[in-house]
Parts: C-alpha cells; sequence; structure tokens
C-alpha cells in the first residue's frame, strides 16, 4: 500500500519531494514550513467556542454571498449518498462577515497561508514537465495574485451523537474544485486519502504537519498531470467519538478571468461545476455533492 511521508520544509530536496508526492498522491504533507503553530492553536481554541455558542446564529450564511455560518442541517450530502455530513462550518473571505473579536486573528492566517500557498503553487511550476507547463497560460502563483475567491473554511464536527445512522460520516469520499488545497493538521485525526488502487490512505495527523491536495482546477490546468484526489474524513472510534474536531481548509481559486485550458476560464469551470452539482448540467459529469442550495460555494466537502 502506498504511504505519505512527510517533507522538511528546510530540506535540499523539498521542492522536488513535495511535487513528485503531489504527482504519486494528488496529496503532499509538509512540516517546518512558516505557518505559525502558535496561531494555529489559538484559532483551533477561539472557534470550538464560538462552535459550541450561540453567537454563530447570528451569522447565518447570506444567501447571495454564501459567507457566514452554516449549520449542520446544511451541511453537504457527498455524491452517491444519502446521508448528509456530520458537520458545520463558517466560510471566511477577507471581505465577508466575521465575529469581530475573532477576525483579526483569521485573516492573518488566511494572508500568511495565501502568500505561502503562492510559493507552492512555484514549486509545482518549477518542478512540471516542460510538455505540461506549457499547457499554463500564466505562471501558476500568479493565478491566485489579486483573487478575491480564495475560501477559509472554518470546520467543525461535533462529537459523533449516540444512535447515529449506520452510514453517517463526517465527510464523504470527495474532490475539491480549486487549485490547492492548504490543510494544516486538524487536532484531531481522521482525514484519508483515496490511492490509485483503491485503498484509502491515513493521513499524517501530528500537529504542525501542513496537508496540500491538489483540486479539479489544476488537473484540468495540466491537462490531467496533477490528479485531483478523493479524499474524506471518517469517524472516529471508542472515547475518541466524543471529541470534536476542527479543521481549516484554504481553498485556493484562481482569478474568474483567469484561462485554465482551451475550454475552460476559472469563471467558466467553476460555473460549470457548480451548476452539475445542483443538478442543471449534463448528468454523470460532477464528481462530488455539494448541497444543490448552495449557488456559490467554491469547494466540496470538507478535510
Amino acid at each position: 500500500m502506498v504511504s505519505l511521508s512527510a517533507v522538511d520544509c528546510r530540506a535540499d530536496d523539498a521542492e522536488e519531494r513535495f511535487v513528485e508526492s503531489l504527482r504519486e498522491t494528488g496529496f503532499g504533507v509538509l512540516t517546518n514550513h512558516p505557518v505559525s503553530e502558535v496561531r494555529l492553536r489559538a484559532i483551533y481554541a477561539h472557534w470550538s467556542g464560538f462552535f459550541t455558542g450561540e453567537a454563530k446564529n447570528d451569522f447565518i450564511f447570506d444567501p447571495e454571498k454564501y459567507d457566514g455560518y452554516f449549520p449542520q442541517a446544511l451541511a453537504e450530502t457527498a455524491k452517491g449518498r444519502n446521508v448528509r455530513d456530520m458537520k458545520e462550518y463558517f466560510h471566511y473571505y477577507p471581505w465577508g462577515r466575521c465575529p469581530a473579536d475573532l477576525k483579526a486573528e483569521v485573516s492573518a492566517y488566511y494572508d500568511d497561508t495565501v502568500a505561502f500557498a503562492a510559493t507552492l503553487l512555484g514549486w509545482v511550476e518549477k518542478h512540471t514537465p516542460a510538455e505540461v507547463a506549457k499547457r499554463f497560460h500564466e505562471p501558476l502563483s500568479g493565478m491566485i495574485d489579486g483573487s478575491a475567491q480564495s475560501l477559509l473554511r472554518i470546520l467543525h464536527y461535533p462529537p459523533i451523537p449516540d444512535g447515529v445512522e449506520p452510514d453517517a460520516i463526517r465527510a464523504g469520499a470527495h474532490e475539491d474544485i480549486n487549485l490547492l488545497t492548504v490543510l494544516p493538521a486538524a487536532n484531531e485525526p481522521g482525514l484519508q486519502v483515496k490511492s490509485r488502487d483503491g485503498s484509502w490512505i491515513d493521513v499524517p495527523c501530528d500537529f504542525g504537519n501542513l496537508i496540500i491536495n491538489i483540486g479539479d482546477m489544476l488537473q484540468e490546468a495540466s491537462g490531467g498531470y496533477f490528479p485531483s484526489t478523493t479524499h474524506r474524513v471518517i469517524n472516529p472510534e471508542g472515547s475518541d467519538a466524543r471529541k470534536a474536531r476542527i479543521s481549516l481548509p484554504l481553498f485556493l481559486h484562481p482569478r474568474p478571468e483567469v484561462i485554465l485550458s482551451s475550454r475552460y476560464t476559472a469563471e467558466s469551470y467553476l460555473g460549470e461545476r457548480l451548476a452539475e452539482l445542483r443538478g442543471e448540467g449534463p448528468p454523470g459529469k460532477g464528481k462530488s455533492g455539494i448541497d444543490k442550495t448552495d449557488k456559490n460555494k467554491t469547494s466540496e466537502g470538507g478535510s
């Protein structure tokens, strides 16, 4: 079985090993990266308080902009499943709403992580074969420069309740629509990636790891060279089932006018995918289940 090994950002061959991991598994795991662990601990603690309090209901998502709080009753149902994911979440954009006492911390995290993600996109382009790289209509890191579309989703997976439906899972198998997703290891394990042989691989969840996965837009821009890989969040067992889980996936989206391929701009690709996922497009093309009420969601599922 394939395994995922962490790559030390300070190693001389970090760039090559990271891009190789993306190519082979769709995922990469980094250690000794510049994303602040101190800030992450604070965000996990402060947003745990937000999700267990009542103030979250003052930030119910905006049906036009889709920023704000999404209760568990509006969580996605992954394609091929009949049971909603067991999670609630908050969509943060720099232009969107956010609790005043949490905004400075999460804004700084967003800015720093987007900046590091641009570096990672540079690594990907640098170590892409020339015949594949020529497909890119502009530098990969430039595609997110000035973008207002990148989404930070603050996910809360509550403790598993008694009497839960047998099929219920924290996040059903799905792919992401965007270029790259940047995810610090959550405060509890559960993330798995599907390998090429169909088996599920546990993603290393040691605190301090930074997990990156390929989205459908990078797959499209690279002509399939970089695969958008299916992943899920499984339910914990035993006493761990009583523990909540916080996760902070940052979904990197290009500016709408960015050309992904001869077929799509970022805007047209996203529009088509969301239409398919709402059941408005040709059947069978959408990969995973965004809730059909969510017209502007820029990611699929959770991590």
